[in-house]
């Protein structure tokens, strides 16, 4: 009896250690910003600049724009997350999960020349965000423990308000630089106790919390000439300090859970080779180590990490078909945040990503963009706490989007 019970409360401990893991997924990057990206696995977006989008990688390049011009655009994220040969202390095996989900991403730019210098823009769109949820039950050992630990719901979205302002220094150089208000808010149960009919008492942890915090984004654009230019950004991600209904092995409504994001910077190119033919590149570097822990305001130790930066390097090319078709593709390899701490409530690895799209122009002021992503994921092997937990993930996704584009 003594062992049991000393089994459940381990349960308990990893069950409150993986939910804070779990709402680190938060701080998953969101390549959706607009569906034209989105046809090319972003190759280049710091500085393609063939609609409003730009802004959200590189402010400076609205300074190539003449005229005003806004995107509307809606992304779609269909994730395939596996779970599977799950053992619990090396002998209770749990059941496989496929947890994944569908989240939707909208986007809004816009921006307006003011001269043959200045420019201004605004944007809402997201860096940020994840959702998975077990079934019910999931992780319920038998004779062991009641509570399911390993299942239950994490729902955390971001949206990014944006105001932006570039200038043109001359024939070569522009200068961009924007405020970034971001909003986020979540919601984290787990550890839900069966046996237990009162809903003030049946989840360890049941988390209902948002926040707003502050960051800047800067940028450069230099142009070779008409056909050859290169982008730089940089952008500077705040730490959230978010509040609300938290319960975390009691009630800690009267703090502000603090989630730092990564900071951003990327490097891109683009080179359009003839009448109809372009190829461009990016480099991009995501600051995933700035998650060393998670903590409250007031000194709630919740969990520690050991993550490392992420980088993303793609290429892509585009074929001007036509006055009507504009055709796209392109590849990333997208690097793991985690290095050796792993977990199933966080299933990540290096990702490979196959991208198409196309734009159809449907007069000379309008176009329509579509693109689709297909996101490979691999297999990880994870153990936790020593072996207490072992299992095998894998996350695929599959990104789609539509946008539309007028210039007045």
């Amino acid at each position: 009896m003594n062992k049991k019970r000393l089994f459940t409360k381990s349960l308990v401990a990893v069950a409150i250690t993986m939910a804070s893991q779990q709402a680190m997924a938060a701080g998953f990057q969101l390549n959706s910003q607009s569906a034209t990206g989105l046809g090319r696995a972003f190759a280049g977006d710091a500085v393609i600049a063939d609609n409003a989008s730009v802004m959200s990688r590189n402010a400076a390049a609205m300074a190539l724009f003449d005229s005003p011009e806004l995107s509307l655009g809606l992304n779609v994220i269909d994730t395939d997350i596996n779970v599977k040969d799950t053992k619990l202390g090396g002998v209770f095996p749990i059941s496989d999960a496929s947890v994944g989900d569908s989240s939707y991403v909208p986007n809004i730019y816009y921006i307006h020349p003011i001269n043959d210098q200045w420019a201004v823009g605004a944007s809402i769109y997201s860096n940020f965000g994840t959702k998975t949820e077990f079934p019910l039950g999931y992780g319920v050992i038998p004779d062991v423990g009641a509570a399911d630990i390993f299942g239950g719901l994490t729902d955390v979205k971001s949206i990014n308000f944006g105001l932006s302002a570039s200038y043109r220094i001359n024939e070569q150089w522009s200068l961009g630089a924007g405020l970034d208000i971001i909003y986020g808010e979540g919601k984290l149960k787990r550890g839900r106790n069966l046996n237990v009919t009162d809903p003030n008492q049946s989840d360890l942890v049941n988390i209902d919390a948002d926040g707003v915090g502050f960051g800047f984004n800067l940028g450069a654009v230099y142009e070779l000439n008409e056909n050859n230019r290169f982008g730089l950004s940089y952008r500077y991600s705040p730490e959230l300090e978010v509040d609300g209904d938290m319960y975390f092995g009691g009630d800690i409504s009267n703090q502000k859970l603090l989630m730092p994001l990564p900071d951003m910077a990327e490097f891109s190119g683009y080179h359009r080779l003839n009448q109809q033919f372009a190829v461009h590149y990016s480099i991009q570097w995501i600051g995933w180590s700035a998650f060393d822990k998670l903590e409250t305001n007031s000194g709630v130790l919740i969990n520690e990490y050991q993550w490392q930066d992420g980088w993303h390097y793609a290429i892509g090319g585009t074929y001007y078909l036509n006055n009507d078709w504009t055709l796209r593709a392109g590849y990333m390899h997208d690097t793991s945040a985690q290095d050796q701490l792993t977990s199933i409530s966080v299933p990540d690895s290096d990702r490979n990503w196959l991208s198409a799209g196309f734009t159809y122009h449907i007069d000379s002021k309008s176009n329509f963009d579509v693109g689709v992503t297909y996101l490979m994921g691999e297999d990880v092997d994870v153990s936790e706490r020593g072996g207490l937990l072992t299992a095998t993930t894998r996350a695929d996704a599959l990104l789609y989007g539509i946008q539309y584009s007028r210039s007045f």
